[in-house]
């Protein structure tokens, strides 16, 4: 694992936020509580918990026009924010939310592999934020945050599995994996790629044996930050 350092109520107006980082990877989490519900949702008696993923210009090594500018978003932000939403709803009962939504915002000030992940990390603790706050103010009907989830990159690398890989190693890697799991160890998602030599069922059971090892260091860190 590259040094992992998250820091809690980042910005002050938010019920959650922090601001987590992956080596030279950081991002700017925030987590919005509003008592209104979408359309197809009111009524029903549950909360929802939805994201939205997003780079800064200079957050990586030259300009990236911004998507507001182009009028819609890529396909690779829309993917990875459905991401980040499926694994922060993985871990939260829907009913106890009561009807509240949740908006994680994951903005990346700097890009250097592994933003998806990064970005998974440092929600949990943000909504984990929020969720308290809701707490205290007896929006909840219970205890609506069931456990932790946490993300990390895998690959080979020069025919090495290797764990929580940079940009350079990630445009290098014959394969590509990100693992999100909860902090009891389930998994929630896999996604796994060969770029340019299949993988075998040994790399990808060393690849899986290294996300275990990383979400389990990530857990401790998330559960410090939110004991700090």
């Amino acid at each position: 694992m590259r040094a992992v350092t998250i820091e809690r109520n980042v910005a002050q107006k938010a019920e959650g936020s922090c601001l987590v980082s992956f080596g030279n990877t950081k991002v700017l989490v925030t987590a919005s509580v509003e008592t209104s519900l979408p359309g197809w949702l009111r009524g029903k008696g549950q909360g929802w918990v939805t994201a939205e993923y997003g780079m800064l210009p200079r957050a990586t090594g030259s300009r990236t026009r911004r998507e507001a500018t182009a009028g819609k978003q890529s396909g690779r932000t829309q993917e990875i924010q459905r991401l980040i939403g499926r694994s922060l709803r993985a871990v939260v009962d829907m009913q106890l939310l009561g009807e509240n939504q949740v908006t994680i915002d994951c903005d990346v000030l700097e890009a250097d592999g592994g933003t998806r992940t990064a970005s998974i990390t440092g929600a949990y603790i943000a909504l984990a934020d929020a969720i308290a706050w809701m707490d205290e103010r007896k929006l909840t009907k219970g205890k609506a945050l069931r456990e932790s989830v946490a993300a990390v990159s895998c690959g080979v690398y020069r025919g090495v599995p290797v764990l929580d890989l940079d940009y350079l190693e990630d445009v290098e890697a014959h394969t590509d994996a990100n693992f999100v799991m909860t902090g009891s160890g389930k998994f929630v998602e896999i996604q796994g790629t060969a770029e340019q030599v299949p993988f075998s069922r040994d790399e990808l059971n060393a690849l899986m044996g290294l996300a275990e090892q990383g979400i389990g260091e990530l857990t401790l860190l998330q559960q410090a930050a939110l004991s700090a």
